[in-house]
């Protein structure tokens, strides 16, 4: 039933009771049907095609869902999921939002039993808790010395992504990656600086030990290769100040104007000079570099790229081991950085500037090669999956096992823990648990293998002891994870259902809808109702 209230203005639509909870049931579930596809190593890619015409090719569930410039209120909650479960951990946002649809799916069955929403919360809220008790139990630990088994999570994480046919290369690329960064512990995903270059193919990516940057030198009369580099980082500019506010000096003769024209060639000579005596040869400047500048530093040997982006800066800082100076003053000796080589290569008709030669270096550039800007992109969002799951894995040292296996011994271990409630909460927590079951179901469904079959087969495994039987997709049947080297991180799986069970709890709660049709803002919930109806 829609209905308006005579106390609010003429463009604000509202839905109560069943009505809003069944349409905001079924916009989830909406959203979750979008992304299913992409699920698993045989998931299809969704191209998205902007306004202005841009394509992007992806079976990434964050960037399909934020691609997509979703309106609806509830949806939108979907998709937040999504982005949490991307900042949290960078992979599993198909699994979080498919898990979300269908902990509401289900919980609309319990609701036509006239189940009152806030037991079927306080069900899904239960079995989310045991559910986290549950994965630390069968969770495996690993050390950051396994090697192989580092390697394996990341190329489970890029499975059924662009970058699959080059999978073992990345996976390498990745782990020395972070294995070098890694400090006491923790690792900052921003110190991996991922640059992008058209040409060659994608198993041409490379690591590089240093920080590559988009930039060319400023002059050419530079020159294009430097050894044993004296590496100086300023964020100020080598050029003189305008004035802020308009001023005018007064020249009434020639020999006044030269003055005031060498003054100027003197002050910037006084900059490259003392830049001279720090004994930097390279120079990265945040802010602009003038024409004399340019043409003195170049006199001098000495190689120069402007208007380099801070967080490039702090990421040179970090692997050369020289300091942003703020005042030409402070540029000393000590302020410079080291590095074996810094070059300008040409890739095509692109300039980039490779650091590299740096002593055990905290900050390193993965250099993706690709045919289109289409493969580089998914490439880079394939590896920065494999990135978060084995940056995951180094932290917390967890691991469960993939292919569904884990979501199986969830479901079967929730519907044991089921039994010992009372009231309908009881059957909230069974809900939940088949709703884990949807993504063994759709793996397979995705596989073109006959879901039904698989699910009784491992359930029977699992009954049976088997918890780590999965579905290995490579061979089209069920075994061991393990043994299959399918392994994921725990993370993936414990921040998928904690967000999942949440946001499902939060949209179960709402029984209105009050919605201004704001200019621009008209998401016609009198369709969407029409839409449900027809579903």
């Amino acid at each position: 039933m829609s209905e308006k209230s005579s106390i609010m203005p003429e463009d604000v639509h509202r839905l109560l009771g069943k009505d809003a909870q069944r349409n905001n049931i079924f916009v989830a579930r909406m959203v979750a049907e979008i992304v299913k596809t992409t699920l698993g190593p045989r998931g299809m890619d969704k191209m998205l095609v902007s306004p202005t015409g841009d394509i992007t090719i992806t079976n990434d569930g964050v960037t399909i869902l934020e691609e997509m410039q979703i309106e609806h209120p509830a949806a939108k909650m979907m998709v937040e999921i999504a982005k949490t479960q991307e900042s949290e951990v960078g992979d599993g946002t198909t699994t979080a939002v498919m898990i979300a649809g269908k902990l509401l799916e289900n919980a609309e069955k319990l609701l036509d039993k006239k189940i009152h929403p806030t037991t079927i919360t306080k069900g899904y809220r239960l079995a989310s808790e045991k559910s986290q008790e549950i994965l630390k139990d069968i969770s495996l630990r690993v050390t950051p010395n396994d090697i192989d088994i580092l390697k394996q999570i990341a190329m489970t994480a890029m499975t059924g992504k662009g970058a699959e046919d080059a999978k073992e290369r990345f996976a390498e690329i990745i782990v020395q990656a972070l294995r070098q960064i890694e400090n006491n512990g923790k690792i900052d995903l921003n110190d991996i600086k991922i640059e992008k270059s058209k040409g060659n193919g994608i198993k041409d990516t490379e690591l590089i030990s240093g920080i590559v940057i988009d930039k060319e030198k400023v002059s050419h009369d530079m020159p294009t290769l430097v050894s044993n580099a004296k590496i100086a980082l300023i964020d100020f500019p080598l050029e003189l100040k305008n004035p802020e506010i308009d001023t005018k000096i007064s020249i009434t003769s020639p020999e006044q104007l030269q003055g005031f024209v060498m003054q100027e060639e003197r002050e910037i000579k006084g900059m490259v000079e003392k830049v001279k005596i720090s004994g930097a040869n390279v120079i990265f400047c945040q802010k602009g570099i003038d024409d004399f500048a340019q043409y003195l530093l170049a006199k001098e040997g000495t190689y120069a790229c402007r208007r380099v982006a801070r967080s490039d800066m702090e990421k040179i800082s970090k692997a050369t081991g020289a300091k942003i100076v703020s005042n030409i003053n402070e540029l000393t000796p000590f302020e410079t950085g080291n590095a074996q080589t810094v070059e300008e290569i040409k890739h095509g008709t692109d300039s980039m500037t490779y650091i590299t030669g740096c002593q055990n270096p905290k900050a390193l550039t993965i250099l993706i090669h690709g045919g289109t800007e289409h493969v580089i992109d998914e490439v880079e969002r394939a590896i920065k999956d494999g990135l978060g799951d084995v940056s995951c894995v180094l932290q917390s040292e967890l691991v469960v096992p993939g292919g569904g296996a884990v979501e199986i011994e969830l479901a079967r271990r929730l519907r044991e823990f089921s039994n010992g409630l009372f009231g309908r909460e009881q059957l909230a927590v069974e809900e939940f648990a088949s709703a884990l079951e949807f993504i063994p179901i759709t793996l397979a469904e995705n596989a073109g293998l006959d879901p039904i079959d698989i699910l009784t087969e491992l359930k029977s495994r699992h009954d049976s002891g088997e918890r780590n039987a999965g579905l290995n997709l490579f061979k089209n049947k069920v075994e061991n994870m393990l043994e299959a080297q399918i392994i994921e991180p725990l993370k993936i799986k414990s921040q998928a259902i904690s967000s999942a069970s949440e946001v499902a709890n939060m949209i179960l709660r709402i029984d209105d809808v009050i919605a201004s049709t704001g200019k621009g803002q008209d998401f016609n919930m009198k369709k969407e109702k029409e839409m449900y109806d027809e579903f």
